[in-house]
């Protein structure tokens, strides 16, 4: 089939026909898809540049996640030492409530109808006969005597008197006197429980000749509750900093946080833990409580466990200091970094987005020329159809 001959003026117009549909076809393409470069054929440079821009936005953005948990571990960290330092206080609190708690003795007095002297025998005297044994019981120790004349035995009240004052010392005192009235009169200085009782091979024997009805006493007043109260308080610390962890990373308990700035990972911060826990920086020891052996039995004891909580509250607040300082660099390199992530892509975005605007107009004016180049086209064909007048 032989080709189609155009006139010049017919070819050069659909030429520019061509050209504008082509820019139309583009001008379009880009206000639907918002980019005036989508790959490396629009233009390498930017194309490339671009997206190296955007990797390392990206990048950065992946860092941004990471420093926002590194935030959340120092915030766990800053709400466990506050609620620590609530702790310490309640335990200062306790201590000085047991510093304010006067001792009172309990104490026993015989009321038999009697008066005794020291002198007076044991054996025979009521209920009581040698070879019965009379059992103390002081808080928690407790000492049995047989009554007797053989060695290691009691055979008289004084004996007996003797015997108790000898016994019973230190933590857990007791004492005995026959007072004025010539009442037997047991007295337990540190304000523990007292019970006297007698028996014979195990079946109870009666005391009333000796001390009447009064046998067991609790009217003392000591200070084992606060000792118990005290070290529960100091247990809680030791879970609070336990559970003070996030995502496994627990700055109490000593553990090292590492936050990364960069992705190279050259610039970071390394965050060192401590052991903030009582047998850890705090110091704070455990307030004895056993029979025989009590941690606030004396004022001077007291004092002493309330300059170490004095000591662990410092240690407290400068480690919340020094966390919070971690802290500040943390969240200004976090803001840097979003903002410098919103610098990369807005460079990007120059690079290869395009102006609505821009493209807009342009469509106007090509919809414009493209009208204006079917209208020129129209007159060229109109020249040669001149022609067919001639043969008309």
């Amino acid at each position: 089939m032989a080709d189609v001959v155009l006139s010049g003026a017919i070819r050069s117009n659909l030429l520019s026909m061509q050209n504008t549909a082509k820019m139309l076809d583009q001008t379009q393409l880009r206000l639907a898809t918002g980019l005036k470069v989508r790959s490396a054929i629009d233009s390498p440079t930017s194309f490339f540049t671009a997206q190296g821009l955007n990797n390392r936005a990206s990048d950065l953005s992946n860092l941004l996640d990471a420093m926002g948990q590194a935030v959340k571990t120092l915030e766990a960290a800053d709400q466990g030492i506050k609620s620590i330092l609530k702790l310490v206080e309640s335990m200062k609190a306790v201590a000085n409530q047991a510093l304010e708690t006067k001792i009172k003795a309990t104490t026993i007095t015989g009321n038999q109808s009697g008066a005794l002297t020291g002198g007076v025998v044991l054996a025979g005297l009521g209920a009581l006969s040698t070879g019965n044994t009379l059992t103390v019981t002081v808080g928690g120790v407790t000492q049995t005597v047989t009554i007797g004349a053989a060695s290691g035995q009691v055979a008289t009240v004084q004996n007996l008197v003797d015997w108790v004052n000898t016994t019973f010392t230190g933590d857990e005192p007791l004492t005995a006197t026959l007072n004025d009235d010539g009442k037997l009169e047991f007295s337990a200085a540190n304000g523990r429980d007292l019970t006297i009782s007698a028996s014979n091979g195990g079946t109870p024997v009666s005391l009333a000749s000796l001390l009447g009805s009064r046998t067991s006493s609790t009217e003392g007043v000591n200070r084992d509750k606060y000792e118990r109260d005290f070290n529960n308080l100091r247990e809680q610390i030791e879970q609070l900093a336990r559970d003070a962890s996030y995502k496994g990373v627990n700055l109490l308990k000593g553990d090292l946080l590492s936050v990364f700035f960069n992705p190279d990972q050259t610039s970071q911060l390394d965050i060192q833990g401590v052991n903030l826990t009582p047998e850890g920086l705090l110091n704070i020891g455990t307030v004895a409580n056993e029979s025989g052996n009590h941690g606030f039995q004396a004022d001077a004891d007291i004092r002493t466990f309330i300059d170490t909580l004095n000591a662990a509250t410092n240690v407290l607040r400068q480690q919340a200091s020094t966390f919070g300082a971690n802290l500040g660099v943390v969240q200004i390199r976090q803001d840097f970094s979003a903002s410098l992530v919103n610098t990369l892509q807005g460079g990007a975005s120059q690079l290869t987005v395009a102006d609505t605007n821009e493209e807009g107009a342009k469509m106007l004016a090509l919809q414009t020329r493209q009208q204006l180049g079917t209208t020129a086209l129209s007159l060229a064909n109109q020249a040669e159809q001149g022609v067919l007048r001639l043969f008309g």
